[in-house]
Order: C-alpha cells, then structure tokens, then sequence
C-alpha cells in the first residue's frame, strides 16, 4: 500500500484550502438509503393507510424533513441532480434517459468542473460505496457503467462499510428496488407491450416472484380526486403501499445490522426517495404528486446540528441539489462553487425561498417543462402547451390503473377534475397549495393571483439564466456535442511521473479524475503526489465523465 503524505489535494477537486489541515479526530459516517417512486406514504408523514413501523421508529429518532423535493419527477434526471448537486437542465442530463433515447442512446457528458460528491468525498478521504443503481445519464442505468471514480465499491451490498480501512469514515448509498413503478406491473407475461430489456433488468435484479403480504387491503386507500375510484384503481394502490411495507422492512434490516456493528452512534442514516409515487400523475409530472418525497435523518448525539431534536419537525424548503452540499459540510470537505445547492443542516443556513424543477423529453414523448414552487405556491411553465401529461407511453401503460383510466377518458366516462391530466395543459399553471394541494384548479387566469404569478414567473426567469438551461438547444444538437463522430469520446491517457519519491500523475486534459493502484491491488482516488516504492507495479486511468475512461498506462 502506498504511503500519502497529507490529503495534498488538486485543484481539479476544488481542495487546495486544505492542503496541509489537520483532520478532526472524528468525522461522521453516512449512510443514504433511497427507495424508489414514492411520495409521503409513510405513517410519520401522516398517512394512515401505510405500514412502516421501522421508518415511523426512525424518524421519531431523527428529524422529519416535511418539505423536500426532487428536481424532476422522474429516475434518471432526478439522481443526476443529486449526484452532481447540479440542476439537471444545466449539465446535459435532463432528459429521460439518454440510454433509452427513441433516436439512439448516448451517455450525457457533464461540465468538466461537474463533481459528483461521493468522489468528492472519496477525494477527502471516505470510504465510498453503493449497490446495483446508478442511473445518473452520463452512465448506463445500473453499476460498472460509469465513471469508476465515484465509488470505490459498485454493485455491492448495505454493509460493504465493513471493507473500509480501520477507522476510516465511509458513505454508503443504497437503492430500495421494490417501490419502483414496475413493482405495479402485472406479471411478465400479462404485459400488453413486450418488455424492454430494461424491464427485464429491472425484474431479474428484483424478482416480481416474491410473495406480497397485503397489509394494505384495497378498501383501505384514500384515492385522490383525479383518480376513478374504482377496484383496478383501488387494487393498484393497495399493491404500491404493500411494496412500501416491504421496503420499510428492508430498511429495518439495515439499521438492524448497523447497530450490531457497533456503528448506530457514529453514522449519520438519511432516508428518503428518489421522487414522487410511481403511480399515474405522480412519477414524471411536476406537481407535489411527482417531486415531493419525504426525508428523515437521524443524528447521532455527536452529529446532531443545533436545534434538531429527536422527533422533530423541519419545514424550510430543501432541493435535492442540496443534498450534496450539505452532505460535503458534514464531512469538512468544501462544498464546490459549481453546485447549485446549500447546505440546510445548520438552523442558522438561509432557508431556500423556492425550489425548482424541470420535465423534458419522457421516454417517446418530447416535452419541456419548467416549475417554481415556494412555501404556498407551485407556478409551470410549458414550452408544449398542447402536449397533456396523461399520453400513450410504453412503460407507463404497462400499469393496469393507467389503461383503465385512457379507456374511461375514452369513453367520456372521468370526470372534469380526472380529464385533467389528458387535457393540453396550456403555456402556464399556478396552484394555491395552501387552498389546493392536489393542484387541480389552475388560478394562473384569476385577477387575484396576478402579482403572484408576476413574482413566480420572475423567480422562474431569473432561475433558468442563473443555472443556463441547455435545453434551449435540441437534444440531437446536445448530442452530437458530445459525439462528434457519433460515437463516444475516449479519456486521454493520463502520465506517470516521478519526483523526488512521490508518484506523480498528471491527466491530459482539466477535468479528468484520475486512478491508480500498486502491485495489482484495489483502484485508488488520485488527489495528490503518493510515495510509493519504485520497484512496484503501478497503473493509471483516468476518465473524463461521459466518457470511456483511458486505456490503463504502467510507470515506464
């Protein structure tokens, strides 16, 4: 293993204030637990239907989090967001998803001064890992498809923290699989559309085979006003709170297990999702339904912030793009300029005065979206005003609910408020919230809101300069930007060097982020010159994001 002297770090990670500081004697691990397509059904976010008695013990351990949301309503653009702490319109990855692009699939390829924070947190000197799904548009959907940088563990499991380094930190993020919108699909072979490889993934990595224990029956649920209430419907979401049942469980497991090894006091757990419910109006949409999840983070004693109390309530505004930065706080490594968020850990951090969000194109449907939300109201702007939310997609449909539904809009059978999601949406929307929380009466045309709707649309226009929306230009001219022959771009080579005794590797370009190992042993993060003995084996990489990373180059 290599001697590092000092965290010596490059300016290329943003970390030249600490060269030469000396670490705090403890700083906290962190564990991200994230399930899939769910909103607030969660019995300690106020839904009485939902069992989740471990993520209900959970939050009365942490802070509830009441008012986060995701920047988009859907996977992939949503987990690039958060991952890079950059909205996703200004890094290339806003549509859904570059790998199931009608066109032809690409991998999206962010600024080369985009970071994702787990490399950055690498960089400082934590332990990184993650499972199966990745998904952040400058890789394919699952592990081993992007930057091998980020992580020093993909496709591994919730306790790879046993892997670390005697006392290293670690930051552990885990996906919960079996609350995705596919978790409602009938099985396989009751599909009416063939199944898409990445169906197929999606069901081989979490088998739809597996028993179902119906807590939630179907006369349980409280169906929301622009649903039918019928029994497919009812059945439907019954299933959908069944799985979150299934999930709470997993999630106990976890906890249970980090508290057998001794690390509940010393790691700070976040749980949360990675947008709203999976079911028809909620998952791809920028109402609450689609970008409002619930979040909870328990604070061990020595973590816990001023002010946030066991049980406790917080209600400022947080983005997802604030989860990066605030989670770089936390482990005193400085939050890059770059990324769009704040840190909202501390009472004393400026609360967000909005949030903001984005739709784009949707699988086959090419749309263009835009949302600003504040504590009371929610403003969308459409560059597609005819374009309704409730289309003909292939995935979707593959939800019973979602086929009922057409067939009832069909045959006139949905009333005024249901009709809703299959109606042009016009140019722009607002929604009281306060007044209307499912959003189904649009008050953008009453004369009572318009000093409300001149300060959302401003609050909208100085955003989209702010953050530079790329989606001003097509995404086939996006694109052929970051294929120019068609084909993706190779990371230049890195250079090995040495000087004095340290091992010294230089990329060929600015934003490359660069690796190396000794004696064929584990990849390590490059941050600085490394003493290393001469006479070992030493191989470098580097990769560019979006890009194939370089061919591997030895010490000449």
């Amino acid at each position: 293993m290599p001697i590092i002297r000092g965290l010596g770090l490059s300016a290329l990670f943003l970390f030249a204030q600490m060269a030469g500081a000396q670490s705090p004697p403890q700083r906290p691990n962190i564990l991200l637990l994230m399930a899939e397509d769910m909103s607030g059904r969660v019995g300690a976010f106020g839904d009485s239907v939902a069992v989740t008695p471990h993520l209900d013990a959970l939050a009365g351990e942490g802070v509830r989090y009441t008012n986060t949301f995701t920047t988009a309503g859907v996977c992939a653009p949503s987990r690039a967001a958060h991952i890079l702490g950059m909205h996703q319109i200004s890094t290339g990855t806003q549509y859904m998803r570059s790998s199931t692009r009608p066109e032809g699939s690409y991998y999206s390829v962010p600024p080369e001064n985009a970071k994702a924070y787990p490399e950055l947190l690498r960089a400082g000197g934590y332990y990184t890992y993650t499972d199966h799904k990745l998904d952040y548009q400058f890789s394919a959907v699952f592990a081993h498809s992007g930057p091998p940088s980020i992580w020093d563990i993909e496709g591994g499991t919730a306790t790879d923290w046993d892997k670390r380094a005697a006392g290293q930190p670690f930051f552990g993020f885990i996906s919960f699989m079996v609350t995705h919108e596919s978790g409602v699909f009938p099985p396989l072979g009751a599909m009416p559309n063939s199944a898409t490889h990445f169906v197929m993934q999606l069901m081989r990595w979490y088998s739809q085979d597996r028993p179902v224990d119906e807590v939630v029956k179907s006369q349980d649920v409280a169906v929301p006003p622009y649903y039918p209430d019928t029994p497919l419907v009812r059945a439907d979401m019954a299933r959908h709170y069944n799985n979150i049942a299934y999930m709470d469980e997993e999630v106990g497991a976890i906890l249970t297990q980090l508290e057998l090894a001794g690390l509940a006091d010393s790691t700070i757990v976040i749980w949360t999702t990675d947008h709203g419910d999976g079911l028809p109006r909620g998952k791809r949409e920028l109402f609450d339904s689609g970008i409002k999840v619930p979040m909870i983070i328990r604070w061990p004693q020595g973590f816990r912030p001023d002010g946030m109390k066991p049980g406790a309530l917080e209600e400022r505004l947080i983005s997802f793009v604030d989860l990066g930065p605030t989670i770089l706080s936390l482990a005193g490594v400085p939050v890059p300029a770059n990324m769009h968020g704040r840190d909202f850990a501390q009472k004393s951090s400026a609360p967000n005065e909005y949030i903001y969000a984005s739709r784009d194109r949707i699988d086959e449907l090419e749309d263009r979206q835009r949302a600003v939300r504040d504590t009371r109201y929610k403003y969308i702007r459409s560059w597609y005003p005819a374009v309704p939310g409730g289309t003909d997609l292939a995935f979707r449909d593959n939800i019973e609910m979602v086929r009922e539904m057409r067939a009832m809009y069909d045959a006139g059978q949905l009333n005024a408020v249901q009709r809703q999601w299959y109606e042009p949406p016009g140019e722009e929307r607002l929604f009281d919230l306060e007044l209307d929380p499912f959003e189904v009466h649009d008050v953008s045309g009453d004369l009572q809101y318009r000093d409300v709707l001149k300060r959302m649309r401003g609050a909208m226009d100085a955003w989209l300069t702010r953050v530079d929306d790329w989606s001003d230009e097509s995404e086939s001219a996006m694109v052929a930007r970051f294929e120019p022959d068609g084909k993706r771009r190779v990371t230049p080579a890195p250079t090995l060097s040495f000087s004095a005794e340290s091992l010294v590797i230089s990329p060929a370009e600015r934003g490359h982020s660069l690796e190396y190992r000794i004696d064929d042993g584990d990849w390590q993060l490059y941050t600085g010159p490394a003493r290393v003995r001469r006479s070992s084996e030493i191989e470098a990489r580097a990769v560019r994001y979006g890009w194939e990373e370089s061919e591997i180059v030895s010490v000449p």
